[in-house]
This record gives C-alpha cells, structure tokens and sequence, in this order.
C-alpha cells in the first residue's frame, strides 16, 4: 500500500506496517488452506461479470479501504463459505495493482464474499463492515489514502439496497460525522493478483483495519 506522508514517527510506523502492498513481490507469499475458501461466485471460471454463488448462498462486496484487513475480518465470520479481493467500480478492464494504485482507473479495493444466508444475515454481515473501518473519511483509512481507498457497498438486488440503507442510516445514529459510504449495483469484479489473497491469513498479520469513525 502507498505509504503516507506523516511526520510523527509513530504514524510512520503505523503507515509502514499497514501500507506495503505496493512494494511486495509474489516470491514471498505461500499458498493458503482453511475452512473458508477462495473462490466466491465461481469467480475463477465465471470471469468479472457473471459470479454466481452455489445453491442458495448469495453474495456480498465491500470496499473498507486496504483489502487485506477487510478479506481477513469477513473469513473470521461463521456463515461466510468464501471471499477474495480484487478492484471493482472503476472504468479500466483487468487493471493490475500498479494500475489501481496509480489512482487512474477509479477502482476500489474489494472484497467479494460469499455467504450462506441461512448462517449468517447481510444485515450482520453490514455490520461488522461498519465496525472494521471508518466510514465518515473521503478517499482514506488511516495512513491509506486514495479514491481505491473510498468507503462503499456494492449491492446485487434491491433487497440488499434497501437494507444496506436502513444498516446506513442505523449506523449514523452512532457516529458524530456524517457517513461517506456509497452504496452501489455491483459493477464487474477483477481479481486481484494472487500474492493479495487471503493475505492476513497466509501471514499471521492484522495490520490493515482501522478504528471505525466517530
């Protein structure tokens, strides 16, 4: 991730440990194994327009800043059957991760999940996406800051829109600032690189999510 420009050291440090995306090589990154798999709506196969979840699992995307943090916190949660990261809401097709950290393509960092409703809700899944990021800065978390970087749910059908409003304007009544959250259809999704996915999980790190707002 781009690392901000802070004269504090103490923020430095905090920059440097969450914001180091830009800088990795795939070399360094092993293969991942869990419970919670990698391939939410069929991605691989389907390709960035056509994800379609198993039986009656659904999907969910959110873009809470750098997508590490945010992947790692959904594959905590029970009823989450698999999620991934990648770059969706932009106007470049297959952008790489020098191309979205550019800040050029208008893509957002995502995470694609895919749930089993009967487990877990969308209402809870909106809310431990309130609860993992702060949602009232414009184009930043923490030391990451860029459009890529934006606060925004990306909805597949009008229920999910209308409770994402309503999980929206319950989490206002908790904060002092106004949210900047979009709440938007889904647009094509684009796998990130593979050196991205499940992150936090192949390293042992949390470094990525941040405070919510106040």
């Amino acid at each position: 991730m781009k690392k901000g420009a802070f004269g504090l050291s103490f923020l430095a440090l905090i920059a440097l440990s969450s914001a180091i995306g830009c800088a990795v090589s795939s070399a360094t990154m092993e293969p991942t194994s869990g419970k919670v798999g990698s391939d939410p709506g069929n991605i691989r196969e389907a390709g960035p327009k056509h994800v379609k979840p198993s039986g009656k699992n659904q999907l969910a995307s959110f873009s809470g800043g750098c997508f590490w943090g945010t992947e790692d916190v959904f594959r905590q949660i029970p009823g989450v059957v698999a999620t991934a990261v990648g770059y969706t809401g932009g106007h470049t097709v297959n952008p790489s991760y020098e191309d979205v950290c550019s800040h050029t393509t208008g893509h957002a960092e995502t995470v694609l999940v895919e749930y089993d409703p009967s487990k877990v809700s969308y209402k809870k899944l909106l809310s431990v996406f309130w609860e993992n990021h702060d949602p009232t800065t414009v184009n930043r978390q923490g030391p990451d800051i860029g459009s890529n970087y934006r606060s925004a749910i990306w909805v597949y059908s009008p229920a999910q829109a209308e409770i994402a409003r309503q999980s929206l304007n319950e989490a206002q009544k908790k904060l002092t600032h106004s949210i900047v959250t979009e709440i938007r259809y889904a647009e094509p999704f684009y796998l990130a690189e593979d050196y991205h996915q499940q992150y936090d999980e192949k390293h042992g790190t949390h470094f990525c999510p941040v405070n919510h707002g106040s």
